[in-house]
Order: C-alpha cells, then structure tokens, then sequence
C-alpha cells in the first residue's frame, strides 16, 4: 500500500503535529507500507521576518501553491491521511483518492464558536478559518479521534451521516522512561537543590491549560504544613504577565519556579524526580503529559473531566480545577497514595502500547480501502 502522510507547515512550528508525523512514517514503513511526506513549503511566508505578516502569507503557501502539488501526489497513492485535522480542507482536493484526517481536538473550533468565554475568537480571519475547518470536517469520509472525547465533539459539531468515525489513541511519542537523574545544570539554573521535593507542570500557553489555577491550588496546597517545603516548577511557556502578577498576589516568591522551553531531555528528568504532576486543565483533547509522567513513573494530579480522566484511567488523583482550596485537599490526601499512584501509571500505560495502537491503525487504513474498492450497489 501507498500511502500519503500530509504534515503541517513548518514554521507554525506545530511540535506535536511534527512528533506525530515523525512517529508514524517509520511505524508505517516498518510494517512494509512505502510512505511518503508531503508538507507545504515555505516560499511567500519566507519573505518577511515579522510573525504576523508571515502568518498571512503562509496562508497563501498552504492554501494557493500547495494544492496542485497535493493533488499530483495523491492520485499516485492508494491512501492519503492527513495527519492533523486543522488541515481538514485538504480532503477535498484529493477526491477520487480514498482518505482519512486525525482529529486531535476541536477546541479552537468550539471558541471560534463563542462556547468559551476565556477564550474568544477575535478576529474574523480566525473565526472564518475555524469556519473552514469544520466544513472539512462536516464533509469528511473518515476521521480518526485520538480520544473518545475529541469524536464526542465531533458528534456533537458535525451529523454522523456518511462518516467512519474511529478513536485510536495516541502513545508516546518521545522516550519517556523512568530513572534519570536531574543534571546540575538543570538544577543550577532553576534554582533547585538535589533532593528537594517539587510539584511539576507541564503545558503552554493557551486559556485551556489553567496555568493560573495551577498557581491557585498549589498556593492552597503549600498552606498545609506537610507541604510547606515543595516547590512548583511550570515548564513549557514562558509566565505571561498575569501569571507574574498573581504569584506576587499569592506572596509565592520563589518558591515557583518558571522553567521555559526545556529539552525533552529535562523532561523526562524533571518527570522522573517529581512528587507529582499537576495537570488542572479545563480542557485538552488528548493530554499528552498525562501518559509522560505516568511513563516516568510520576504520580498524576489531573482534572476530573473527560478526556483527562479517559487517558488516566484510575491511576490519578483528580480534582475540580475550578476549586483551587478543594483541590489542595484531594492532593493532599491523595499523595498519601503516591506509590501505589507510581505502579498503576505503569499498569496503564499498557494500554497506550505502540505496537498496538499501531496496529489498530493498519487495521482502518485496510477497511478503509476495502469499502474502497467495494462495489456500489
């Protein structure tokens, strides 16, 4: 079988979406499918050097030169997925080709759709482009969800009719393993001594990550005695200014740490020699650093809501990441848990086994040229 991976546009500098391609072409390759790559390439986005012009002649690289190229290629294939459903739009240039797209989330769809009042979608270019996602959507013949919440909301957006609809949930997608050590640098430069206990946060900047809540509960948590001592280190995104302002409010000082853009390398370090890792997100479609940290061997502290709770399975303490002062409480008890909390991460993370998951990928690729190249009565 030939198959089309059609990736994301390099400079939006989507790392997920660059993981996810990277992962499944030798997955693919592996299992005797001949794969090839396909991404739009910059030519207009590469004449400025300002972000927000770049952005909108990056339009022009994907949606004007892109095309032709995409449906030359696909018509030499037997498949096409593309691989990240923001790109859903493409499926209706490969017509005549049978196809598939990944639907990771549909978060920035429903804020476009005013469902999120911390997250509103300003501009109209914004809101017509997430307009355009979901026709691609709407229109497509099937869809993959890495998780059962991500194809509810599918359900919910877009009518069922005509649509093969499979949830397949993503593994790792880095080494992720338990049993390094935090380097000195690492400790040098966040300001952390050998041995001193911490809570750990992993995520960037958007409204649905709660990094202000994160701030809040860990505030709560640290007013009880038994956890005056652990410090909270955020790694991703850098602080923004409302986050500065309330650590100051909550009279944190340094005992939060901001650890921009770490190395998968200090990752898995800093999973690894966690208390635990505190996750309050009000939304996600998948929640990779779930699966990181419980691959580390890390205790997991995490929303109590879906799909957070679909990709934990019960081996997490999970809270209302809208009750700061109630979520200090569950942690605090829940920690008391904390090696059984380690060995059922590593029990469930069995069910994000790569073999697996990639064969149950094969699996739809086949059905979905079986029905192909069935007759139509």
């Amino acid at each position: 079988m030939r198959i089309l991976l059609v990736g994301n546009f390099g400079p939006d500098a989507q790392q997920s979406m660059q993981r996810y391609a990277a992962w499944l072409e030798p997955v693919l390759t592996a299992r005797g499918y001949r794969v090839t790559v396909l991404r739009p390439r910059p030519f207009f986005a590469r004449l400025t050097s300002r972000p927000a012009l770049q952005k909108y002649l990056g339009y022009l690289d994907k949606f004007v030169l892109f095309p032709p190229h995409l449906r030359r290629l696909a018509k030499k294939h037997d498949l096409v997925h593309v691989l990240d459903h923001s790109n859903s739009m493409y499926l209706r240039m490969v017509r005549g080709t049978p196809c598939l797209v990944t639907c990771h989330d549909l978060l920035a769809v429903r804020a476009a759709r005013g469902e999120f009042s911390d997250s509103p979608t300003r501009k109209t270019s914004g809101r017509l482009l997430q307009k355009w996602i979901l026709s691609g959507l709407r229109t497509a013949p099937n869809v993959l969800c890495v998780s059962s919440k991500t194809a509810s909301d599918l359900k919910v957006l877009a009518s069922e009719t005509g649509r093969r609809t499979r949830v397949i949930y993503n593994p790792l997608n880095w080494d992720y393993g338990p049993g390094a050590p935090l380097p000195e640098a690492l400790l040098s430069r966040l300001g952390l001594r050998s041995g001193e206990p911490y809570l750990l946060h992993v995520g960037g900047s958007g409204w649905y990550k709660n990094r202000t809540g994160v701030l809040n509960i860990y505030a709560r948590l640290i007013a009880k005695a038994e956890f005056s001592g652990v410090r909270l280190v955020m790694a991703g995104a850098p602080w923004s200014a409302t986050m500065r302002e309330l650590a100051e409010e909550l009279e944190l000082g340094d005992r939060a740490i901001e650890a921009a853009g770490p190395t998968n390398e200090e990752l898995l370090a800093l999973y690894g020699n966690a208390l635990a890792l505190l996750f309050p997100s009000l939304e996600e479609g998948f929640g990779w650093p779930v699966l990181e940290a419980q691959a580390c061997g890390c205790p997991v502290i995490t929303s109590a809501r879906a799909p957070m709770t679909e990709v934990a399975g019960e081996a997490a303490i999970f809270v209302d990441p809208t009750d700061p002062q109630a979520a200090g409480t569950a942690i605090a008890e829940g920690l008391q848990r904390r090696e059984w909390l380690r060995a059922a991460g590593f029990r469930n993370m069995k069910r994000f086994d790569e073999a697996e998951l990639a064969g149950q990928y094969c699996a739809f690729y086949e059905d979905i040229l079986k029905d192909a190249s069935s007759p139509v009565r």
